[in-house]
C-alpha cells in the first residue's frame, strides 16, 4: 500500500534558512507555510524534484524539539505516499499500530516501527522542479533485517518476492530493500543490518541507541550541476561511492544539509545494486 517515497522531513533550527540552502542546492520551491500541532513545529514545505520536503522548527514543546535538544538538526522522519490514506490508516488500526492523524497525514512515532519515523501522505502527482528528480530512498539501521522486512511487509501490504538482497563490505552492514513498484521505480526503505560497528553506520545507531533513520537517496538527471553548485559556496560533499564514479553517485554530508546524510545518484544508476543492473545504463555492467 506504499507508492512512493514521496518526502522527508527535517528537524531544523530555522525553517527559511533551511529552504534556502535548499533552493541554492536543488533549486527547491517553497510549497507553503503551516504548523504540525502534532510534532510541535511549524512547517514550510518545499518542493524539488517530485518529492517534497518538510522543513520542521520548533515550536514550543514537542517531538521536533526534543530531537534538536538531542540531536541538533537532522533527518527527523521518512515520508511515503499511498493512493487511500484511510484504507492504510485502518490496516494499520487492525495490527495494532499505533498513530496520530493531522491534516491528512498519518504519523507514525519510532516506537512503533524497527526504529524509523514515518509520516504517510496522500499519493500526489506533482511536476518535476529543480535539479532532481525524486527522493527513493530512506535507509533504516536495524537489528535484524528479517524480521524488519517482515514487519514493513505485513503492516504496509508490500510485497517480500519483490523485495532485493544488499550487502556492503564497504560500509559494513547486510540486509535488504523493500521495493514498493520494482522495475517501474526504486522507491524502497532500505533495511541495513550492520556487520561492523566500526563502521560510520554502526557507530550512529550505537550513538542513537539502537534502531533508527540513517540517510536519504535522491536521483538526478546530473551530478555535476549539484556538486558545482556546492563547491561554489564550500559545502561538503564526496564523489563516487561502492560500484560508482564521480559522474554517476555522491554523497552530501550531514553538514552541508541541515544535518541530513543524502545520497545522490544519477537517473536509474542505484539498479547497480537494486537487483537489476540491466537497467542502471552505460557502464553499470562493469561497475557491477
Amino acid at each position: 500500500m506504499l507508492e512512493h517515497v514521496d518526502r522527508m522531513q527535517i528537524a531544523v533550527r530555522d525553517r527559511e534558512t533551511a529552504a534556502a540552502t535548499f533552493a541554492h542546492i536543488f533549486d527547491a520551491k517553497t510549497v507553503r507555510d503551516d504548523e504540525v500541532k502534532v510534532l510541535g513545529a511549524k512547517r514550510r514545505v518545499v518542493h524539488a524534484g517530485t518529492s517534497e520536503f518538510e522543513l520542521l522548527e520548533p515550536n514550543g514543546d514537542g517531538p521536533v524539539a526534543d530531537y534538536v535538544a538531542n540531536w541538533g538538526e537532522g533527518l527527523f522522519a521518512a515520508g511515503f505516499s499511498t493512493r487511500d490514506v484511510s484504507a492504510l490508516a485502518s490496516r494499520l488500526s487492525s495490527k495494532g499500530l499505533q498513530f496520530t492523524e493531522e491534516g491528512g497525514q498519518l504519523f507514525i512515532a519510532p516506537d512503533q516501527t524497527p526504529g524509523l519515523r514515518m509520516v504517510i501522505s496522500q499519493e500526489q502527482n506533482r511536476p518535476m522542479a529543480g535539479l532532481m528528480r525524486y527522493l527513493y530512498e530512506a535507509t533504516n539501521l536495524i537489528n535484524d533485517h528479517k524480521a524488519a522486512a517482515e514487519f514493513y511487509a505485513d503492516r504496509f501490504g508490500l510485497d517480500q518476492s519483490r523485495f532485493s538482497p544488499l550487502t556492503s563490505h564497504d560500509y559494513g552492514y547486510t540486509g535488504q530493500l523493500t521495493l514498493f513498484n520494482p522495475p517501474d521505480r526504486l522507491d524502497r526503505i532500505e533495511l541495513s543490518q550492520i556487520t561492523d560497528p566500526q563502521q560510520p553506520m554502526g557507530r550512529f545507531m550505537m550513538r542513537r541507541g539502537g534502531e533508527t533513520l540513517y540517510m536519504c537517496y535522491i536521483e538526478v538527471e546530473a551530478i555535476a550541476p549539484i556538486a558545482e553548485r556546492m563547491k561554489a559556496k564550500g559545502l561538503r560533499h564526496t564523489s563516487g561511492g561502492e560500484h560508482s564514479g564521480g559522474e554517476t553517485n555522491m554523497f552530501i554530508h550531514p553538514t552541508a544539509l541541515h544535518g541530513v546524510l543524502m545520497g545522490v545518484s544519477r537517473t536509474n544508476w542505484a539498479w547497480t545494486w537494486s537487483g537489476r543492473p540491466e537497467l542502471a545504463g552505460k557502464g553499470a555492467k562493469a561497475a557491477h
